[in-house]
């Protein structure tokens, strides 16, 4: 099945929910950036949430930017999403590996740590960013940013994310984001019977691998409470929008004796892209342009 991202709403319009089909993208992540099998599965839930966050954003441009910092081995993780349902992303420690959990899973919590920080800075388009900082409450992601939503948001939500990685690779990943507007947010029967449908679920990826789609996950959940899946359905992908140009404007920030040191001593540079790991070399002639570029523009 296709990476996607389905909407839909239930309850006269009390409950939003948005659901995502990650799998290949979380694929790329992993062959791009050599992943563990833990450090996959931390990856993956963080870019799905991304895309989840982003998927209420408005103008076109919009941006969900996710960094989680914990005391944890796999160090930091940074998440860049868009409306756009282009997601990249990278983790500080990717070959870190741990035993199973007590649960018998991959230790996402500890892989990440539960002492820390998750940072989201939602950039709407108008230039302008919002950022909140919550402190992690797990290290699993879904967790912590269901924090993250009820803490800066205010927002009864549900967070629902899964990878399952192979030897062979990610054969499943996704995730759930189920909201309670607050016109339905006073309705203690209804919120007491959502959070027990969700809680009643066995994890994403088995339903994936049950052969469910989207759709059918939603009927489960809000099937009769007046559900409405919107007919839109968006493809999503890892994409990075890094390029030769952005390299060479990176290394402008360098002095003009660093580029000449550059070109003397290693005939050029090279740079990569830390969200998706693409090598860009620049020739010493590329370098010297840049150079006399640089002497131009400086005030004599």
């Amino acid at each position: 099945m296709a990476d996607q991202l389905i909407r839909a709403t239930a309850a006269e319009g009390g409950i939003r929910a948005v659901g995502v089909i990650t799998t290949r993208l979380t694929e790329e992540a992993r062959r791009r950036h050599n992943l563990s099998y833990v450090a996959t599965a931390a990856l993956g839930r963080t870019m799905t949430a991304g895309l989840l966050l982003s998927s209420s954003m408005k103008r076109a441009e919009s941006r969900v930017n996710i960094r989680i910092r914990g005391n944890g081995p796999l160090g930091g993780i940074l998440v860049d999403a868009g409306l756009d349902g282009t997601v990249r992303g990278y983790v500080d420690n990717p070959a870190i590996e741990l035993p199973p959990n007590a649960k018998g899973k991959l230790d996402v919590g500890g892989a990440v740590g539960q002492d820390g920080y998750v940072y989201v800075v939602r950039d709407v388009g108008y230039g302008y960013p919002y950022s909140s900082t919550v402190e992690l409450v797990s290290g699993e992601i879904g967790d912590d940013l269901t924090h993250y939503l009820v803490t800066s948001e205010q927002t009864p939500s549900a967070l629902i994310l899964g990878v399952f990685v192979e030897a062979n690779g990610v054969t499943a990943a996704g995730g759930l984001l189920i909201q309670v507007m607050p016109k339905a947010a006073s309705d203690e029967a209804l919120v007491e019977l959502l959070e027990s449908r969700i809680a009643s679920l066995s994890g994403f990826t088995p339903l994936l691998q049950e052969g469910k789609t989207l759709a059918d996950i939603f009927e489960h959940l809000l099937g009769d409470l007046g559900l409405e899946i919107l007919p839109e359905v968006q493809l999503v992908r890892f994409h990075c929008r890094c390029s030769f140009d952005r390299a060479l404007g990176a290394l402008k920030l360098f002095s003009t004796s660093e580029l000449q040191d550059m070109i003397e001593r290693d005939n050029g540079a090279e740079a990569i892209c830390d969200f998706c790991g693409n090598v860009y070399r620049a020739s010493s002639d590329e370098l010297a342009r840049l150079v006399s570029d640089l002497q131009a523009e400086s005030p004599r």
